[in-house]
């Protein structure tokens, strides 16, 4: 029995690689051929980041089973730490990957470290109580960085809580963080191609550690906490580590959001409550704890209101209608009664029960 549910399970995962390397593989041709849009390529990096996003929440929310709504906060803390440093180091270190490689593990190194410290008052509480503290969480870290002055100049790095002004820089310095309006002149080191790849690497992460001893551990406390500590599970250990782990990836998402704004302006503003929203709408439409259907998810309702867009005034009355649609097929009872009859296993199973009659 463990034999065949480690087969499904691999079988599942592979699915789910596929299924994002045949989707890039279509994107690409498009894009070769010349059938896609500018307004659509602009999407893409979007897309990515909304996906890594969704797979990050869905670790903390589908697998840990705790409720947070702080992770906009985390992509906030991962896009300014990566964006700081690939700004300060522009010139000096001119190779574009590689700079942008150490701002995506400095974004998740400087996530994860916030995700290991709120977690560990935060997830001594449960359920709705977890869900607002995660949230005003998230609003005071968006809150302080939008008061945040940094520059730099001869003398090394100023910081002000005040205004521009109080930074008291000296002649050739330059402003980095500046207040409410955010980081600007980000080298635009985000493209579809690094997007897919940390897609995959995301993927590779969150799912190993489903399947592993770890993973279970973290399951089990999911389903049961106080079985879980009779059987001498740390639940403390195992919830911090998914809780910093899932940080550390939306870590991830907003190094690339800050990277592929370029002269636009990375504000504290765009991490708000409804980033925070957005990403569980992702997570809940697709099903809490499918990593595939975050993924699909994810993608469709980014590029709906888009592909909408020629509807003018009803577009998002289709868009509310879609969501509407989503939610009964993943979640009325009697549609997933239905789903399961006619699935295609279910079909392969009768057959097989058929042939052996």
């Amino acid at each position: 029995m463990n034999r065949f549910k480690n087969n499904k399970k691999f079988r599942d995962n592979i699915i789910t690689y596929l299924l994002v390397i045949v989707i890039f593989a279509v994107v690409e041709s498009l894009k070769a051929t010349g059938h896609i849009s500018s307004l659509m390529k602009g999407l893409l990096v979007p897309v990515c980041i909304y996906i890594i996003c969704a797979i990050a929440l869905n670790l903390c929310v589908g697998i840990l089973g705790e409720l947070s709504l702080g992770h906009a906060g985390f992509m906030c803390v991962g896009a300014f730490s990566g964006a700081f440093f690939s700004k300060c180091t522009a010139e000096v270190i001119t190779v574009a990957p590689v700079r942008f490689i150490l701002a995506i593990i400095i974004g998740a190194l400087v996530a994860s470290l916030f995700g290991f410290l709120i977690g560990i008052p935060v997830l001594r509480l449960k359920g709705d109580y977890l869900a607002i503290v995660t949230l005003a969480f998230g609003e005071i870290i968006k809150n302080v960085i939008n008061v945040l002055y940094v520059g730099k100049d001869s003398e090394g790095f100023h910081f002000s809580l005040k205004d521009m002004v109080s930074l008291h820089l000296k002649e050739g310095g330059q402003v980095i963080i500046n207040g409410a309006q955010g980081i600007t002149g980000t080298p635009n080191d985000s493209s579809f191609e690094a997007g897919f790849v940390l897609i995959i690497l995301t993927l590779f992460i969150v799912l190993n550690l489903i399947d592993s001893r770890d993973g279970r551990a973290i399951m089990s406390i999911r389903d049961n906490t106080i079985a879980s500590e009779s059987v001498g599970i740390n639940v403390t250990r195992y919830k911090l580590m998914a809780f910093t782990i899932s940080a550390g990836i939306a870590g991830v998402a907003g190094v690339l959001y800050a990277h592929n704004l370029n002269s636009l302006m990375a504000q504290p503003k765009n991490f708000g409550y409804n980033m925070s929203i957005t990403i569980l709408l992702f997570v809940v439409l697709g099903g809490i704890g499918n990593i595939r259907g975050s993924i699909i998810s994810a993608a469709v309702l980014t590029l709906l209101p888009e592909l909408l867009r020629g509807l003018a005034d009803y577009r998002m009355l289709i868009y509310a209608i879609v969501l509407i649609i989503l939610m009964i097929f993943n979640w009325s009872p009697a549609i997933l009664e239905l789903r399961k009859k006619y699935s295609v296993r279910n079909f392969i199973k009768n057959k097989k029960t058929k042939e052996v009659e």
